[in-house]
């Protein structure tokens, strides 16, 4: 296994070298020394082409890896984000004799096991593949892993963890805390993809959850035939939810057909706590009834009941346009620092807000809102810690699904109808009331307790006996910056001062080597103790429109 994960790390090295090259003359142009060099967005599309032609020379990991970085814009800069958002789990599937021994190692003769077994397979992904069978009088899909990917898998997963000490010196600390959060998720993630007695686990849950709600079908799982590698289940067919002119010639309405999208996630995540945390069009169908069908649970997920809360807290803040508790919301949940400047992240989320309801935004507002990002911060204060980075790619997804049946869709009003009918905003509003009461209260303590404190210490400051201790937090050392700066500067003094005295003395050889020596080095380092500034210098993507605007351009 090491020898194997050792040879991929040098393969894998090789084939990200160009990259590697370039962001190292980023940062200095002449590898080891000289300035920072700017990158501009054509640029940054090239090096997205390129990471995305090595990730699918690399293979199935890589091919995951791909796809999960372009739903993470708190990792990377938007056009890789473009780029790799095309990149489909689409791969030729492996022969069918190999794919036979891993059926016949969990399942037994295929002749024994089904009544007919279609050797070409439905579909190929990096993982497994489907093929069509017959057992008992009724279809079903038949879901194998492809043959000897665990190794592969494994091998690969060491490279990630290895290469990310090299990765995290090209980036910031708000994408290295999310970068880190990256890599575990995507261990932990392909690594249950990959066990399909979990998946099988997986759907039956949610399918209980959806029990008697025609608005959905998933398929039945199939228990006799599945297995860690296999999983055989109800063969439900049906047409691509993006396919927009069959939906119309079935007569569907593309608008209901969003909102009950968007219905079924907000129930998976905010009631049930289990998700399909993978609803990219491939794995969504629509029946002839209209009922959405789910295909591939293997990613899945679970929201803990305080992340459920917090996220009724986000939409019903989102809903009511309560600025101050969607800051709130994002703090609690551990997505936005507390150090963040409230007043500027407050009209980047009033933006976010105006753009999801389809409202027209002046274009000198977002650039002024940027700049004003740009100016107060130097690194975009939203990270994504790792229980919340399937939910943030569902949302994403399926607004882009919703987005494409109706491209006028409200995801904001579907939300706030979905919270009013569950009665989260009620109790949203119960909850407000009752810290309201209990502040009433707390401040009606301090009213009796605060005046005695108050007098002793006016007592103490008459007698001038009163002490006041202060500790001042540096976390961006601007206290050391400023003290190198004096030292710099006097060092460079006191050489300049040399110098000019062994000048004046005649002896201008000792001057030239003491300037050279001494005076040079410091008024270099006092030079670029003003220059350098360190954390991102990317513009952030606030808002779709934004995004739109700069593909246009």
């Amino acid at each position: 296994m090491n020898l194997r994960a050792y040879w991929r790390f040098l393969v894998v090295f090789y084939q990200f070298s160009p990259l590697i090259v370039a962001y190292a003359r980023d940062r200095h142009r002449f590898l080891l020394f000289g300035p920072s060099r700017a990158v501009t967005a054509e640029e940054r599309v090239e090096r997205a082409e390129v990471l995305l032609d090595s990730l699918l020379t690399l293979g199935p990991t890589f091919i995951k890896l791909g796809q999960l970085l372009s739903t993470r814009p708190d990792v990377l800069p938007p056009e890789y984000v473009d780029v790799l958002s095309s990149l489909q789990d689409e791969v030729p599937p492996a022969d069918w004799d190999e794919a036979r021994a891993v059926l016949e190692a969990e399942l037994g003769p295929v002749e024994e096991t089904f009544d007919e077994f279609d050797p070409e397979a439905i579909s190929g992904a990096s993982l497994g593949q489907v093929y069509l069978a017959s057992r008992d009088g009724e279809r079903v899909a038949v879901k194998v892993r492809r043959p000897n990917i665990e190794e592969l898998v494994e091998a690969d997963l060491r490279v990630v963890r290895w290469s990310l000490p090299l990765v995290m010196r090209f980036i910031g600390e708000g994408r290295a805390f999310s970068l880190e959060n990256l890599a575990d998720e995507f261990a932990k993630t392909i690594r249950q993809e990959m066990d399909y007695d979990r998946e099988g686990r997986m759907l039956k849950e949610i399918r209980e959850n959806f029990e008697g709600n025609g608005s959905i079908r998933i398929p039945r799982v199939v228990d006799e035939c599945s297995g860690p590698r296999v999983l055989t289940m109800e063969y439900v067919p049906g047409v691509k939810i993006t396919r927009v002119e069959q939906l119309d010639e079935m007569g569907v309405d593309r608008t209901d057909l969003a909102e009950r999208l968007q219905r079924i996630y907000l129930q998976m995540i905010i009631d049930d706590g289990v998700f399909h945390a993978d609803p990219h069009p491939g794995n969504l169908a629509v029946a002839d009834d209209g009922s959405i069908i789910f295909y591939d649970f293997g990613m899945s997920g679970r929201v803990d009941s305080y992340i459920q809360g917090k996220i009724v807290d986000f939409y019903v803040a989102v809903a009511n346009q309560d600025i101050d508790g969607i800051l709130d919301a994002l703090i609690e949940m551990g997505t936005l620092s507390p150090e963040a400047d409230r007043r500027v992240m407050g009209e980047v989320m009033e933006l976010a807000i105006a753009d999801a309801r389809g409202e027209d935004i002046e274009q000198y507002r977002v650039q002024q809102i940027i700049e004003q990002v740009e100016s107060t911060i130097y690194e975009f204060p939203l990270r994504l810690p790792r229980n919340l980075a399937l939910v943030l790619r569902v949302a994403t997804v399926v607004e882009g699904v919703c987005v494409t049946l109706d491209p006028d869709f409200d995801f904001i009003a579907v939300a706030t109808s979905y919270l009013t009918e569950q009665g989260y905003r009620e109790e949203s509003v119960q909850r407000i009331v009752e810290g309201a009461g209990e502040q009433v209260q707390r401040t009606a303590r301090s009213l009796l307790t605060v005046p005695p404190k108050l007098d002793r210490v006016l007592d103490r400051a008459e007698r001038e006996n009163l002490t006041v201790n202060v500790r001042v937090e540096d976390r961006n050392g601007v206290f050391d910056l400023f003290a190198k700066r004096i030292v710099y500067g006097v060092l460079l003094a006191v050489g300049v001062l040399s110098v000019s005295i062994l000048y004046a003395f005649g002896d201008s050889v000792a001057a030239v080597v003491v300037g050279a020596a001494l005076t040079a080095p410091f008024a270099v380092l006092l030079y670029r103790s003003f220059r350098s500034r360190s954390g991102l210098r990317a513009t952030p993507q606030f808002t779709r429109q934004n995004l739109r605007q700069r593909r246009e351009e």
